[in-house]
């Protein structure tokens, strides 16, 4: 008998059917409630389109920039210095994609109520099939409010910046369609404390806001090298100031930026990140001489906003993946979503998921009402808040995703060890977790009125005695003030919690609501994903967060 017929060993079966092309805003209901919730309603159209985008051409090209890392030519083939980072065309596509719909731009220049959490919206979508991409694009994004405070510069570079088109030559700003704007702030001996830095500054005429100065130093860190200009920081004589750097000089010369080599970094392998030095470059002075982080700061909590909502789509991507293919593969003769067990932990994850999207969006709220003052407290603290506790989960909530689909959640077919090795970088960019728990302490001991802003947010409980006991819990920890800084994480904690638990309790899903104050506040849940309390409806959660064909 001939061998040949054996050539085939087994037919394939038990195989989750592809999510290629899947529409990732109409497959995400949490979402859309969301944004109408906060006043992004209006945006559903918009939302649409772009969630096809992201589910399909950009997903695809997500794996193509990943797989095609930036790489750092010092020199062109004639010995001239150039200091170029050449990209992927995917990473092109990815940016090209996001700037003309808008995402850097849309609330600044078409500033409608809920600008911000329709903004918000998009983002969380675009960073589902691709994240490192978006560190160019928050850092432009958020660069627009300190760039506000220097008039003359803002009238030389909005323009571009907000512009809908993305031009990734390297020209001046004259000659190019659209600029995007870099961060280089932290230096080798201090990294998160700016004030220990070395950077130098020198007027190169009469010197004050707006002019000219030639700054000498390094960074240890400057994000996104191939941006059209930065804001960093230097020391002049009057302190630590803030400035705008740009790669090109009026003449159309290139500035003396120089690129010492690229960074190897755990994940955003798509994005470059690198050294840099200056040697005499020239920039100009934004706000006051000794003003730098109080001219950075507001630029700073918008990053931080965007760290939240990276972290919550990371989150949400990877819960579509791992409903996904437990609602379709088969242990035991049994589908895996429809097992006790696994619903446990999927309808867990799906909370968490949910919950830090709330309160993403509720940020984004306070952004489209600023200049009141309540949400404008709200937001000085929550910005920190949010921040510590959404990009803290993520790491662990990723991983229990990728344990839910099994060797097919390791493998890099799949978006999972992605997602895993990006999850990291929000709780350190920007801040880190003690940075964020410092700042959050530092607000409400003496910014006036911030702490009253929080009880009035979290109001009286909302009729639930477990919320209520998590607010007369917070004020005490509040009231008991040693040992404050010790216990900085738990305080942080205990209030993102109380926040997440109001928000959904608002809401009205009592399903959803129910479920994460057991399983949060009621000392019933576990320190691991999966230990719902029973009489949770893990079925209906775990529906809402299952993507299904439309």
């Amino acid at each position: 008998m001939s061998l040949q017929q054996f050539a085939e060993t087994h037919e394939v079966l038990n195989q989750v059917p592809t999510l290629d092309g899947a529409n990732l805003y109409r497959v995400d209901l949490p979402l859309q409630e969301w944004t109408a919730r906060f006043g992004g309603g209006w945006a559903d159209q918009q939302l649409q389109e772009y969630g096809a985008l992201a589910g399909g051409p950009l997903m695809a090209a997500g794996f193509l920039a990943n797989e095609n890392k930036p790489v750092f030519k010092s020199h062109d083939r004639y010995g001239n210095r150039v200091d170029l980072v050449e990209f992927h065309p995917a990473y092109h596509q990815l940016l090209q994609t996001a700037i003309e719909h808008g995402i850097p731009s849309q609330p600044w220049s078409d500033p409608r109520p809920g600008a911000h959490v329709a903004r918000a919206a998009m983002n969380y979508l675009h960073n589902q099939p691709e994240a490192g991409n978006a560190c160019p694009l928050t850092m432009t994004f958020a660069s627009v409010a300190t760039l506000r405070l220097q008039p003359d510069l803002a009238e030389r570079w909005l323009p571009k910046v907000l512009a809908r088109s993305y031009d990734p030559r390297n020209l001046p700003l004259g000659e190019k369609s659209g600029a995007t704007i870099g961060m280089a702030m932290t230096e080798k001996q201090g990294g998160t404390d700016v004030r220990a830095n070395t950077t130098r500054a020198w007027p190169v005429g009469i010197g004050g806001p707006g002019q000219a100065y030639e700054l000498v130093g390094h960074k240890w860190f400057c994000s996104a090298p191939m941006c059209d200009a930065f804001l960093t920081l230097a020391y002049t004589d009057k302190g630590l100031s803030c400035f705008l750097l740009p790669r090109h000089r009026p003449d159309g010369a290139r500035n003396q930026f120089y690129i010492q080599r690229l960074k190897n970094k755990l994940g955003n392998w798509a994005n470059a990140s690198s050294e840099v030095e200056f040697r005499g470059a020239l920039a100009w002075l934004v706000g006051d001489e000794g003003r730098g982080v109080a001219t950075i700061i507001e630029m700073v909590a918008l990053t931080r906003f965007d760290c939240m909502i990276g972290s919550s789509s990371l989150m949400r991507q990877a819960l579509t993946q791992a409903s996904h293919h437990c609602a379709h593969r088969q242990v035991g003769g049994r589908v895996l979503a429809e097992q006790p067990l696994m619903q446990n932990v999927l309808a867990d994850l799906a909370l968490e998921s949910e919950a830090a999207l709330a309160l993403t969006m509720r940020m984004g709220r306070a952004l489209d009402h600023a200049h009141d003052e309540q949400e404008e407290k709200f937001s000085r603290l929550v910005t920190a808040i949010g921040k510590y506790w959404i990009c803290k989960r993520a790491p662990n909530m990723i991983a229990e995703a990728s344990e839910c689909m099994g060797g097919a959640g390791y493998v890099e077919e799949t978006i999972l060890p992605r997602l895993y090795r990006e999850a990291p970088v929000n709780s350190i960019w920007e801040g880190s977790g003690n940075v964020q728990c410092l700042d959050v302490l530092r607000a409400l001991s003496k910014e006036p009125g911030v702490l009253d802003a929080l009880f009035v947010e979290l109001g009286d409980g909302h009729g639930d005695a477990r919320l209520k006991a998590q607010i007369g819990k917070l004020k005490a920890a509040f009231a008991d003030t040693g040992e404050i800084q010790y216990r900085a994480r738990q305080i942080t904690e205990d209030v993102a919690l109380a926040l997440q638990a109001k928000l959904l309790l608002e809401a009205g899903n009592s399903v959803v609501s129910d479920a994460f104050l057991a399983s949060r506040l009621g000392g019933e849940g576990g320190r691991v994903y999966g230990t719902l309390p029973r009489g949770v409806d893990v079925e209906a959660l775990v529906a809402r967060s299952t993507p299904h064909p439309v």
